[in-house]
């Protein structure tokens, strides 16, 4: 026997050895590591990391694959009634897809509308089409379906916050989307919510009390970058841009303001005003960073400590369960931060509650403008909140009329009429 073959039987002996004293054992271990003691199932999962792959490979062997299991069954919306026929999503923020469905079911003759959302384990708003996030990424048969029920029976559609309908479909691209639909015939539109067109740096710039002056924020780097990608994709959308606060006209100039919509019944509140000898005062942020709540709480908790109000702080409350914290609030501060107004300062004037935030002279200035009604949120920034409130309370009558006006404004603002008439001539209905 030559010299090679035997070195090559030597190894070979050597393998089967090697295998017999440590590869068996090893898999016999891991293929039973669930049932050993935790501390030793951290010491192997230590030393598992420490050691390159191919031996992890070749004493353990490669993992099972789990086929992953089928993405679930989703049902299709019925499409609504209607010589118009318009789709609203999917993000349906603060409930507001599914209140301008309605506003232009009622306010816009011959229009049938659909709201639509992915799952959230959100607050509750209400919304006429789920669809559950799995689906949404992962069933092809959905996807396709979908799109193709939306491209034959809908006349309309409405993209919010930039975000895509059809799952992965068009890659994930709304404007992909867009632009399909509006090859089957189907006439599009954005509409902005904040976050998603947004610019810090331009804000920052604009506003004293800006929340993104704040450079030790994390993800202030990601807000910026989605912004300006999605203002220069709708600088180029050929479709008509909505926003839904005026100030976001600051960032999309082009664009018409459609304002958010609430129900007036759903918030009334008869309830008597100031008159607790303390007052309540009750600050609800969605997002207390960007609403500026760290800027205005040390006010509040020296107030508190004098006697004069008392403060509540409410989050992660159901949308259901607003209407009764604003009933046992005599003043709502809502934020202090952006400049602007949105859904909850709405529900607080619908509610005849006092109001008070930072709104900024331009975004009044076009209130009054579409409207012909001045905002009446009472004007404090963080640096008079103190005298604002210390004013209120001193003079309770004048505040009481402050908080008697917000349920008229809402009534002709925020109903639901006008940001039907907003959208009128894109439904080619005006």
């Amino acid at each position: 026997m030559t010299e090679r073959p035997r070195a090559t039987l030597a190894r070979s002996r050597t393998v089967k050895v090697a295998r017999r004293l440590l590869v068996r054992p090893a898999r016999w271990v891991w293929s039973r590591r669930t049932a050993l003691p935790t501390p030793l199932v951290r010491l192997l999962d230590g030393l598992r990391r420490r050691v390159p792959d191919r031996w992890v490979r070749a004493l353990v062997g490669r993992p099972r694959r789990v086929p992953p299991p089928p993405p679930p069954p989703q049902a299709l919306p019925v499409p609504p009634a209607g010589e118009r026929r318009v789709l609203i999503g999917p993000t349906n923020y603060a409930g507001q897809g599914w209140h301008w469905a309605r506003a232009v079911e009622q306010h816009v003759p011959g229009t049938g509308a659909l709201s639509y959302a992915l799952e959230t384990r959100g607050f509750g708003f209400a919304v006429d089409y789920r669809v559950a996030p799995q689906a949404f990424h992962h069933n092809v048969v959905w996807q396709r379906e979908f799109f193709e029920l939306v491209s034959e029976q809908f006349t309309h559609v409405v993209f919010e916050a930039e975000r895509p309908l059809f799952g992965r479909l068009h890659g994930l691209d709304p404007f992909l989307e867009a632009r399909a639909l509006a090859e089957r015939g189907i006439r599009v539109a954005m509409l902005a919510h904040g976050s998603d067109v947004r610019l810090p740096s331009r804000h920052a710039t604009r506003h004293t009390w800006s929340p993104f002056n704040d450079r030790s924020w994390e993800g202030l780097d990601v807000l910026e970058s989605v912004a300006a990608t999605n203002l220069g994709r709708l600088a180029a959308f050929d479709g008509p841009v909505f926003v839904s606060t005026p100030d976001l006209l600051d960032d999309v100039p082009f664009a018409t303001w459609c304002p958010v919509t609430v129900d007036l019944a759903k918030w009334h509140d008869t309830s008597p005003l100031l008159e607790r000898q303390v007052p309540v005062v009750v600050h609800a942020p969605s997002h207390s960073r960007l609403k500026g709540t760290a800027l205005v709480e040390p006010v509040l908790a020296q107030l508190e400590a004098e006697g004069l109000l008392s403060y509540r702080r409410v989050e992660g409350v159901l949308a259901q369960e607003m209407p009764s914290v604003y009933r046992s609030a005599d003043i709502v501060l809502d934020q202090f931060g952006l400049g602007s107004y949105g859904v909850a300062a709405c529900e607080a004037l619908a509610a005849g509650k006092v109001v008070v935030g930072n709104v900024t002279d331009e975004v009044r200035a076009r209130v009054r403008s579409l409207s012909g009604l001045d905002l009446p949120v009472v004007q404090a920034g963080p640096a008079d909140l103190e005298r604002v409130l210390r004013g209120l309370l001193a003079d309770r009558e004048a505040a009481r009329v402050s908080g008697r006006s917000g349920p008229a404004f809402v009534g002709s603002v925020h109903d639901g009429r006008l940001a039907a008439r907003q959208l009128a001539d894109f439904l080619g209905a005006a």
